[in-house]
């Protein structure tokens, strides 16, 4: 099992004649913190849409955990949580019905949600 996180090797994505990630190769050790810094248009979010398979790469692989995402994506997901772009939220709502949502639509028990909280 490899000390990474997260392998990124050769990452590439192309919209039309646009290149949006070039060839990107990432390793992000266990227990630290990496964030993506550039300037609007520098490939950020598409990476991160890659990364959890939103959108799937024109070249390269993506592990997390060791393994390889596309053989293994359900049992990846479940163990990441995301905000990309804008966070998603029903504004009509309150923030324990928006908790109360999320945990029907991921399947958690009641207190795996709320606990933290009492």
């Amino acid at each position: 099992m490899s000390d990474n996180v997260i392998e990124i090797s050769g990452l590439t994505r192309k919209f039309g004649k646009i290149i949006a990630v070039d060839n990107l190769s990432l390793s992000v050790p266990r227990g630290s913190i990496y964030g993506f810094l550039g300037p609007n248009g520098a490939g950020k979010t598409t990476t991160i849409r890659m990364l959890l398979g939103l959108i799937r790469p024109d070249e390269g692989h993506v592990r997390l955990f060791s393994y390889l995402f596309d053989k293994n994506r359900i049992e990846i997901l479940s163990q990441v949580g995301a905000l990309v772009e804008t966070p998603s939220f029903y504004p009509h709502l309150t923030g324990y019905e928006n908790l109360e949502i999320t945990k029907i639509l991921i399947g958690a028990r009641l207190e795996q949600v709320f606990e933290p909280w009492r």
